[in-house]
């Protein structure tokens, strides 16, 4: 379901998720207009005048299609462009204003590109349109000018999904704000309303269509929002230093799978530590492993001191990928969990080291933490098999990660993400990905992301979306007939262009 109050992230991760699934921007901000225009022609009769301040972006773009439906319904409409209308180059916000500058006989369309050019007016309603959820930073001209004459004119004032000026997410006043008297906002409320209620009068929440899978299901919206933009200055190291503790004599593919998804997410340094002969293997495997050399032929719980400085330096951790069932092994897993937790690291627990854990029945981690088990796995940490009713599922997994203080990612044929209060699913893959090292590659994908500072929740969403989608893509050049190292080299294909899944998704529904 659609939850009562969205972050300014949460909001746009809706809107990319609904396109995702089929309803499409365009449709949402006609129904996000419409419904602006409908509360105010429940409250102002025909013939009424209102003029309407719309920026260049999505929120004018609401704007624009309520005062076309209210030219539409006998009222006097005014809509002034607060801004240059070359600057308008968003491919939903564009039609709407070319429909307006078509309206000439029913609309007085007006740009205000400098502020000299706007003023105090008369009208029964002023709707201002001028800025939405995304607004951050202090206000700049034209907008501020905007606002003092919106404040300074007569009339009824609605705001459109938050008042120019108020910072959706802490409340805080950008300089100066809109002080309306109905403030529409969409999906759900904002968190900054409620501390910004002064400037918000009466708030009605409506509904323009979003459909409740598009925050049930983990899609291009959720990676769109993990996406770390780098600036020009940037700095080896800056990116994050990911630690990865695993393997054995026999396993050394599975932690060098997950070093190398991790740098496909944008990791700057993955570091693998693994037992001599293991880590002469992995290093190799790839000139871009780093391997640290372990004493013997397994993890034992003498490595955790020795690690110690090596974890202090990272900003994540993974163990577990390929460790092996060594008693010694899972003595190990449990002193570097430790230590971990001593130095609040985030962490992602993985394939062996789950079993070393044991029956969880208490907070086990004090840092921020993800454990990614499958069915068996979730089984020896449970104490019970998952349920297959994926309702039940969904319950057990948010159960075990409320018990166990961290991020649960149950792997399945849906994917079921919790952090002990939320709950999102996953359907990207396929059944080629049985393949072993798909779980390691997700693994990759998820520490990679946790490295570079993202929080666990949204790293496991994300990153789940991203391996199945990886995985759906390789399959739609191979058929099933993957193997792990396929996934590696589509995980940046999603990263820059989820939505490239929708053809795969929409040929599913055929």
């Amino acid at each position: 379901m659609i939850p009562n109050s969205l972050s300014s992230v949460e909001t746009a991760i809706l809107d990319r998720n609904s396109e995702y699934l089929g309803v499409s921007t365009l449709q949402l901000m006609e129904n996000a207009g419409r419904s602006v225009a409908d509360l105010i022609s429940a409250r102002f009769g025909t013939g009424s005048s209102v003029v309407v301040y719309s920026g260049t972006g999505r929120n004018g773009g609401d704007g624009m299609v309520a005062a076309r439906h209210l030219a539409g319904r006998g009222f006097k409409v005014t809509l002034r462009l607060v801004g240059n209308s070359k600057t308008i180059t968003d491919s939903v916000v564009r039609p709407n204003w070319y429909a307006l500058k078509s309206m000439t006989a029913s609309v007085n369309v007006e740009e205000c590109g400098d502020s000299s050019l706007l003023s105090k007016t008369q009208s029964d309603v002023l709707v201002d349109a001028v800025l939405g959820t995304g607004a951050k930073g202090k206000l700049r001209q034209p907008m501020l000018r905007a606002v003092q004459v919106i404040n300074e004119s007569g009339g009824f004032k609605v705001a459109v999904d938050v008042p120019t000026g108020i910072d959706s997410d802490s409340g805080d006043t950008l300089g100066d704000a809109v002080r309306a008297n109905l403030t529409v906002t969409f999906h759900g409320s904002k968190p900054g309303l409620g501390k910004a209620r002064e400037f918000c009068g009466e708030i009605n929440v409506v509904d323009i269509g979003i459909p409740p899978e598009a925050s049930i299901y983990a899609g291009p919206g959720d990676v769109e929002a993990v996406r770390i933009r780098r600036p020009a200055g940037a700095h080896k190291g800056q990116f994050g230093r990911l630690l990865v503790i695993g393997g054995d004599g026999t396993f050394s593919g599975a932690p060098a799978l997950v070093a190398l998804a991790a740098y496909r997410t944008g990791t700057d340094l993955v570091f693998v530590a693994a037992p001599e002969k293991t880590a002469q293997e992995i290093s190799s495997m790839s000139p871009n492993l780093i391997t640290l050399k372990l004493a013997g032929e397994n993890l034992a719980p003498g490595h955790g001191r020795i690690l110690r400085e090596h974890i202090e330096k990272a900003t994540a951790v993974v163990i577990g990928p390929g460790l092996g069932a060594k008693a010694s092994a899972a003595a190990g897993v449990r002193h570097i969990l430790l230590v971990v937790n001593q130095l609040k690291k985030p962490v992602l627990v993985d394939a062996d080291a789950l079993k070393a854990l044991g029956v969880i029945r208490k907070r086990t981690f004090q840092s921020s933490a993800v454990l990614t088990p499958h069915a068996g796995e979730f089984s020896a940490i449970a104490g019970k098999a998952p349920s297959h009713d994926l309702k039940t599922r969904m319950n057990e997994v948010r159960t075990m990660a409320d018990k166990a203080g961290g991020v649960f990612v149950l792997k399945g044929d849906t994917d079921v993400v919790s952090d002990g209060e939320h709950v999102r699913l996953n359907r990207t893959g396929n059944p080629g990905m049985t393949v072993g090292g798909t779980g390691d590659v997700l693994a990759g994908i998820i520490s990679g992301l946790m490295a570079q500072g993202v929080g666990s929740f949204q790293a496991a969403a994300a990153g789940a979306f991203i391996n199945g989608a990886a995985g759906d893509l390789a399959e739609e050049e191979l058929g099933f007939h993957l193997t792990a190292t396929d996934l590696l080299e589509h995980i940046p294909k999603v990263m820059n262009d989820p939505m490239c899944h929708k053809v795969i998704y929409e040929k599913r529904l055929r």
